[in-house]
């Protein structure tokens, strides 16, 4: 079996494949005692922390998709991302999706998941909840109060939002940057051989899946 790699991987590593995200709480974890004293001082909330502490046991290494990862052209058998493409904006889609295309080997598959806006439009038509709708985009950054709150989004950034996807959009946007064969993939179903230990229903019900490949020319 060939590489594999799981970008933004967060607290969902795959077991045997090399791990990647770009946190800053990531990179905190290799300084002894900065975390503690971030914590103490309120920069850093329970969950950043514990996300410290877990990258440390998980072997996950710090990787900005967005940039370059630590990876030679051409040997990626397997990309995968789980609900990392919607926190990126639209120019860092871009770069994200030509550093897939650079490490991917001819004929490797990418496999993105993200929340599927069509799904949360067919809930709001159910419903007729637009606050529970707007709610569930993520897209509205709270404005910070505090000073803390203020120091915590230069330090950590946010985690909200940048743009929204369906199954039809996601699979255009793969296509505009080459790759080719995209298809909307049903919860639990891949064109990946081996696929196990990858988690097929990662985010479900929420998520829409589709999977594409680099061409083998």
């Amino acid at each position: 079996m060939g590489l594999r790699i799981n970008i933004g991987c967060g607290q969902t590593p795959t077991q045997g494949w090399r791990n990647f995200d770009n946190s800053l709480s990531l990179r905190l974890s290799k300084i002894p005692l900065l975390p503690n004293i971030l914590k103490k001082l309120g920069f850093l909330e329970g969950s950043q922390h514990q996300f410290i502490r877990f990258a440390s046991e998980n072997d996950i290494e710090y990787g900005d998709a967005t940039k370059r990862l630590p990876i030679q052209d051409d040997c990626v058998d397997v990309l995968y991302s789980s609900h990392m493409l919607e926190h990126l904006d639209k120019s860092e889609v871009e770069k994200f999706l030509r550093e897939a295309f650079r490490v991917l080997r001819p004929s490797g598959i990418i496999r993105i998941a993200v929340p599927d806006i069509k799904r949360l439009i067919a809930h709001y038509n159910e419903c007729g909840d637009a606050d529970a709708f707007i709610e569930r985009t993520h897209l509205c950054v709270p404005r910070p109060r505090s000073l803390a709150q203020r120091l915590r989004l230069l330090l950590v950034g946010t985690r909200h939002h940048q743009w929204m996807y369906d199954g039809n959009s996601l699979s255009a946007l793969l296509q505009k940057y080459g790759f080719i064969n995209t298809d909307v993939m049903p919860v639990g179903q891949t064109k990946i051989c081996d696929y196990e230990p990858l988690n097929l229903k990662e985010g479900a019900p929420e998520s829409v899946y589709v999977e594409a490949e680099k061409p083998s020319a």
